[in-house]
């Protein structure tokens, strides 16, 4: 079976499963009451996927304007790190919850609740000039993402009759994988025109047209019996997740042996031990940690999907502003310069599938994969000031090729190897895996780039101090100072870019080593159902959830 069984079927599982929709699929199918409103299933399609195309592209959008915004807020190496970070965070520590609202209350509420604050966010960033407010804003954005998210997904699959549902979530995971690209490419084009504001314009006019849209056309669905939310759960991971990311981040300005930084890293490791063991006494956990003991399989996908973001996240944070920064590139030959990812990715990703079921091997083209992407990252490691563009595309092609091979087995393997009765959770363990990984990446490679940025910047003895201050801050504050000070910082922007790309090199062989251990002895199972779907249902739902891998260079 393919991947995108996963996504239609994971999402139906909010329902309890595929074959018992929510009152509104019921309305559509030709049971609805007296007076009331058909559903357009179209409209319902459009606006759902426009929803998710604005939390999407907002992910991957703001990279590329990161030297634009350095530039104009003066922002710091490590604060344009939380600034991408912030958004990443918020977003993987509320997904669960979220998701869960959404399903209890109303999936229509939950998302123009979210569509309003995604807009409301929007609107503040465009007008702030302080760093650490867009730092904010970007948090309640992801705040806005979290609810959003799962709310469209889980609207389809609940509004959809059973005929209509797979086409549907095909439509919504390629609107997934091409937002991200299409987030790159616009933003770079209006920062061609304007400043880095134009990121959070395009956020805004997104999510204010689907609020719109929302609030006239999509129906509202909800599961109330829905066990009651854990919010204590919800707590401890928000708590864990910041104490650990903000040492990360903050590591290069204290200094990694500093008592705050070990403190803070320790703290944040044993208030997430604290979920676990929470969780574990929970009668409805967000997720019952005895998953990853008792499935290998389970654990292999999650684990493998969370490092394959870490290192591509981070990867995005890093050569963005390389291109610009060190490079000299404009915002938008910067987003279209990642474009060869994108075609290798594409197109491995659709063959994967066919190759697994050639050779009924899932384990080899899913290692070959992770290989292939610490093969990428060891190559991008050695960009210097004057490397060619070749070199670029020598690293972006196995890094597209590796995490389309990846991606695929260890997606389908997160929801196989569970019941139908637990597919929800799969596909939130999917969702949080991407988000977890992502902002984990960012703020530790991030930390790493900016660790040796600092420490490899050789300055003038006669530099002014606040002209010093600015260089050691970012590479954008250099830059701007220009001659031997900028020259001097695109090195060791360089040296730093080294450093954080061969740590993804080692968090990528060591995914392939786990993932190796994990499968070895296990044999793949269809999942609880499978025997049910048609060769041909499973072949269009194949692609569903490998495309939204796209949306990473989101």
């Amino acid at each position: 079976m393919n991947d995108s069984d996963t996504d239609a079927r994971a999402a139906a599982g909010r329902n309890g499963s595929v074959d018992r929709p929510s009152q509104a699929a019921k309305g559509s199918a030709g049971g609805r009451a007296p007076g009331e409103r058909p559903i357009r299933h179209g409209l319902v399609l459009f606006l759902t996927c426009l929803a998710l195309g604005a939390v999407v592209s907002a992910m991957a959008s703001l990279n590329v304007a990161l030297p634009s915004l350095a530039r104009e807020t003066h922002a710091s190496q490590m604060q344009l790190s939380w600034v991408i970070d912030a958004y990443s965070l918020a977003f993987a520590a509320l997904l669960l919850p979220a998701g869960a609202l959404g399903d209890r209350f109303g999936r229509k509420r939950a998302l123009l609740a979210g569509l309003v604050i995604f807009a409301t966010g929007s609107l503040l960033a465009m007008f702030t000039t302080d760093a650490h407010q867009l730092i904010a804003l970007r948090a309640l954005l992801g705040a806005g993402a979290a609810l959003v998210m799962p709310a469209t997904l889980s609207t389809i699959t609940s509004t959809f009759p059973a005929a209509q549902r797979t086409r549907a979530v095909s439509v919504w995971t390629a609107v997934a994988g091409a937002s991200a690209v299409l987030g790159l490419l616009v933003t770079g084009s209006l920062l061609e025109q304007w400043s880095w504001r134009s990121a959070f314009l395009l956020n805004m006019v997104l999510a204010v047209v689907a609020a719109v849209g929302t609030l006239l056309f999509v129906p509202e669905s909800a599961e109330p019996d829905q066990p009651r939310l854990d919010v204590v759960g919800a707590l401890i991971t928000v708590a864990g997740l910041l104490a650990l990311v903000y040492s990360v981040i903050e590591a290069p300005t204290r200094g990694w042996s500093d008592p705050l930084t070990i403190g803070g890293i320790v703290v944040g490791f044993v208030v997430l031990a604290g979920f676990v063991a929470w969780e574990l006494r929970r009668e409805h956990p967000l997720l019952d940690p005895r998953l990853f003991r008792t499935n290998p399989r389970f654990a292999a996908g999650s684990l493998s999907i969370t490092l394959q973001f870490f290192a591509f996240f981070g990867f995005i944070f890093v050569v963005m502003q390389y291109l610009q920064l060190v490079r000299g590139d404009s915002a938008l030959v910067a987003a279209v310069s990642a474009l060869p990812m994108a075609g290798a990715m594409v197109p491995v990703t659709r063959l994967t599938p066919k190759l697994i079921e050639k050779t009924g091997k899932v384990a080899a083209p899913w290692i070959a994969g992770l290989l292939l992407i610490a093969v990428a990252m060891g190559v991008l490691s050695q960009l210097r000031q004057d490397s060619s563009y070749g070199l670029i595309v020598g690293g972006l092609i196995p890094l597209g090729a590796g995490i389309g091979l990846a991606m695929t087995p260890a997606t389908t393997e997160i929801t196989d190897a569970l019941p139908r009765a637990l597919q929800n959770v799969g596909s939130a363990m999917n969702d949080l895996s991407r988000e977890l990984g992502g902002a984990l990446g960012i703020a530790v490679l991030g930390s790493l780039l900016n660790a040796g940025y600092r420490g490899n910047l050789d300055l003038p003895d006669n530099l002014p101090p606040q002209a010093a201050a600015a260089a050691h801050a970012s590479v954008a504050g250099a830059v701007v100072i220009g001659g031997p000070v900028a020259q001097s910082a695109r090195a060791a922007f360089c040296d730093g870019l080294e450093q954080a790309l061969l740590a993804g090199v080692g968090v990528a062989l060591l995914a392939a080593l786990l993932v190796g251990l994990l499968l070895r002895g296990t044999k793949p199972q269809p999942p609880e159902g499978a025997e049910d779907m048609t060769a041909g249902e499973s072949e269009r739902l194949g692609r569903a959830v490998t495309e939204p891998l796209v949306r990473g260079t989101r």
